[in-house]
């Protein structure tokens, strides 16, 4: 005979008091859900662990230090019955029968008046599942549903209200899973999307067919989009009524021209949400076994520009002062002057054999790492054929360690 189905409720606890008794791992556990639905919670245990007991330190919860007693659930709307003593939970089980209190037992389901489902929350959308008594595969079907959710590889048709507005995303280094989960939840419920030649995009594909894709054309020193041009499309879609995501590479504030770009739209009127990405500069070295920090050998690491030469009267990099550094200097657009700076850099005090990696499209499956020296990096530059996009690592950190697998 198959199991009679529990019916699915979402509680509106709010103010409401609630009953939990017991304050072990399976309190802790239910605690956040309960304090996030607002309840007035009246923990009886006397003992709690550590978590707990923090929780009732701060004022989220009012605990009294003794066991069960006859009474405790007569004003509850709701109770959580999990102690280690099986007497005092069949009696509290009893009294929330009488009181006709739904109540969960932690130690017995069948004699429980409520089963707590597999919860998760995603974007103001709360997943409830419930598999009978089968805990591990209500949460293997929970999470699977909240990880679509998140990621945008589950995408549910909704309602919203069309008031329009720009995400600047930034897509990360490259490879389409090093986008931040918000990101990948934009791209999924966007109406417009204008990217750039060094967002993920792999990602594209992906996107319904529906979805106006505009190639923002930004390729270095070649054909490029007029940024006026891209302001003006991200105001007019915006201004339609339509969600717009501008899909940048590594992070739109880091040489990504994001705030120049948020400051047309907010003076336009037009809402802007920045989602942070992450940035080529520390994770493209991390992918090729390099970091950009280690203990005893670099204590700092700088993220510089090289897309205008050293000697170039509108450069804003203090090169005198980087080539007194003993970090790592990380530069990004520099391949095509990368001569010139490592010149730069050893005449104002860098040793010509401090190790340089050069690391062309990194994390996609096109990367290439490429070795040398301040002293030969210009001429292996150009020898190996290197092109942009590229990240440079300069310093003693290069040496650490060889490509670590992803």
């Amino acid at each position: 005979m198959s199991e009679t189905p529990a019916y699915p409720v979402g509680l509106r606890l709010a103010g409401r008091r609630v009953v939990v008794l017991g304050g072990g791992t399976v309190t802790q556990r239910r605690l956040p859900a309960l304090l996030a639905a607002g309840a007035d919670i009246t923990l009886i245990s006397p003992s709690v662990t550590p978590s707990v007991e923090a929780m009732a330190t701060s004022g989220e919860l009012t605990w009294e230090r003794r066991r069960f007693r006859d009474g405790d659930l007569a004003d509850a709307w709701y109770a959580l019955i999990a102690t280690d003593d099986p007497a005092a939970n069949a009696a509290a089980s009893a009294e929330a029968e009488a009181h006709r209190v739904w109540a969960v037992r932690s130690d017995d389901a069948d004699a429980a008046t409520a089963w707590t489902p597999a919860t998760g929350r995603s974007e103001g959308v709360t997943v409830a599942v419930l598999t009978g008594q089968d805990p591990r595969r209500s949460a293997a079907v929970r999470d699977a549903i909240v990880e679509g959710l998140r990621d945008g590889s589950l995408s549910a048709p909704h309602r919203r209200a069309r008031t329009g507005g720009v995400a600047l995303v930034g897509g990360g280094p490259g490879d389409p899973d090093l986008i931040t989960v918000r990101g990948r939840r934009l791209l999924a419920d966007a109406d417009v999307v204008v990217a750039d030649r060094l967002g993920p995009r792999d990602l594209l594909d992906e996107l319904p067919p529906h979805v106006e894709v505009i190639d923002a054309a930004k390729i270095p020193y070649g054909r490029a989009m007029a940024q006026e041009a891209i302001n003006a499309a991200l105001i007019e879609h915006a201004r339609a009524g339509r969600s717009v995501v501008r899909l940048k590479g590594g992070d739109p504030f880091v040489f990504g021209r994001g705030m120049e770009e948020a400051e047309q739209l907010a003076a336009a009127g037009v809402p802007v949400t920045v989602v942070p990405g992450i940035s080529s500069a520390v994770s493209v070295p991390a992918a090729v076994g390099i970091p950009v920090t280690h203990r005893g050998v670099a204590h700092e690491f700088t993220v510089a520009s090289g897309h205008v030469a050293p000697d170039d009267p509108s450069s804003l990099v203090d090169w005198e002062a980087l080539g007194r550094l003993r970090g790592t200097l990380v530069l990004l657009m520099a391949v095509e002057r990368i001569g010139a700076i490592a010149a730069t850099l050893v005449r104002h005090g860098r040793a010509p054999d401090t190790p340089v990696a050069v690391v062309q499209e990194g994390t996609t499956a096109a990367e290439r790492r490429v070795d040398a020296t301040l002293e030969t990096v210009g001429e292996t530059v150009a020898e190996q054929g290197v092109r942009p996009p590229a990240v440079i690592v300069i310093g003693d950190v290069v040496a650490l360690g060889s490509r670590t697998p992803r």
